[in-house]
C-alpha cells in the first residue's frame, strides 16, 4: 500500500491547515486536514469549464488528461458532472464499478490514468440523479478526501456546465486551483454565456488558463481540409474582450465523435490527423504555460 503522507507528517509551517481556525469545530477541522492532506500530493488541478452545455468539455478533458498520462506523468481526472457522467463512456470503462479499502475509494485505472465518476456508482446508467446542492456538495468533497488518489503531477476535473454547484464546490474545496481551461463553440450564443464561466473564475480568483473554440470548422476525414460551416471565431473574440489566452480551435472531426462512442481517446488513437495534431499543440500551449508560471513563483 501506499505509504500517504498527512498533515501531521507535513514539515509545511505555512499551511492553512497546520492549525484550527477561530469558531472552527474539531470536526470541521480535522475534515479540513484530510482534504488538504490530499491536495498536497497533487501538483496542479485543472478544471474545464464553460457557460453552456454541449460544447464538448468532456472531450477536452478526456483528452488533455490522456496526453498527459501518455507524457508518462501520474494523472487523475475527477468526473463531477453528477448528473450527466460522460467520462466513463468516452473511456470505455461502462462496465466498471469502484472498490474500496481501509484507506478509503480506489480509482478505476487505465493505463497511468486515475479516474473517478458518478458513474461507476450507477446501478443502471439510465438512473437519473436527483440531487438538490448539499448533495452534490457532499459526494464532490468525498470524491476529493476518501479516494486514494496518491501522488499526481495533475489532476483534470470536468466540471458541468453552468457557474452552479459542481464548479462553485471545486473551486472552493480545492484551493488553490491551478486554473481553469474554458470551452466554447462558435456561435454567438455560446460565447454569451461562456463569457459567464470567466467572470464566475474571477470573482473566485481562479486563474484562467485560456479559452478553447471547439467545433470550429469541420475537418474533412480524407485529406484534412478544415472548411467552415458555422461561423468562426467566438472563442477569439471572447478570449480578446475578457483579456485572456486564446488556446486554438478544435475542428469538428467525425472520428471525435466515433472515437468517445467507442471508448477510445482520440488523442492517442488519431494523434497523427489534422485535428489530432491541432489538439496536441492546445495541450502543449497548456502544459508550458503552467511551467512557466510555476518557475516565475518559484
Amino acid at each position: 500500500m501506499e505509504d500517504k503522507k498527512t498533515c501531521d507528517t507535513c514539515g509545511d509551517s505555512s499551511c492553512s491547515a497546520k492549525k484550527q481556525k477561530k469558531d472552527e469545530s474539531t470536526e470541521d477541522y480535522a475534515e479540513r486536514r484530510k482534504l488538504q492532506s490530499t491536495l498536497c500530493r497533487i501538483r496542479e488541478k485543472i478544471v474545464i469549464l464553460s457557460g453552456k452545455g454541449g460544447v464538448g468539455k468532456s472531450t477536452v478533458a478526456v483528452n488533455l488528461a490522456t496526453a498527459l498520462a501518455l507524457n508518462g506523468l501520474k494523472v487523475g481526472l475527477l468526473d463531477v458532472d453528477i448528473h450527466g457522467p460522460s467520462v466513463p463512456t468516452m473511456l470505455g470503462l461502462e462496465k466498471e464499478t469502484l472498490k474500496g479499502g481501509p484507506g478509503g475509494l480506489f480509482p478505476v485505472e487505465l493505463g497511468g490514468l486515475k479516474i473517478i465518476s458518478l458513474g461507476f456508482l450507477l446501478q443502471n446508467p439510465d438512473d437519473a440523479v436527483i440531487w438538490r446542492g448539499p448533495m452534490k456538495m457532499g459526494v464532490i468533497k468525498q470524491f476529493l478526501t476518501d479516494v486514494q488518489w496518491g501522488d499526481l503531477d495533475y489532476l483534470i476535473v470536468d466540471a458541468p456546465p453552468g457557474t452552479g454547484d459542481e464548479p462553485l464546490s471545486i473551486c472552493q474545496l480545492i484551493q488553490p486551483l491551478d486554473g481553469a481551461i474554458i470551452v466554447t463553440t462558435p456561435q454567438k450564443i455560446a460565447a454569451i454565456d461562456v463569457r459567464k464561466a470567466i467572470s464566475f473564475c474571477r470573482r473566485l480568483t481562479v486563474p484562467v488558463l485560456g479559452v478553447i473554440e471547439n467545433m470550429s470548422g469541420f475537418a474533412c476525414p480524407k485529406c484534412g481540409e478544415v472548411t467552415q460551416i458555422l461561423p468562426a471565431g467566438g472563442g477569439r473574440k471572447i478570449a480578446d474582450d475578457m483579456n485572456v489566452k486564446y488556446l486554438g480551435a478544435i475542428p469538428m472531426d467525425p472520428a471525435i465523435a466515433q472515437s468517445g462512442d467507442s471508448g477510445k481517446a482520440f488523442v492517442y488513437y488519431f494523434s497523427t490527423t489534422t485535428t489530432g495534431e491541432i489538439m496536441q499543440d492546445i495541450i502543449h500551449q497548456i502544459i508550458d504555460d503552467l511551467d512557466k508560471t510555476k518557475k516565475l513563483n518559484s
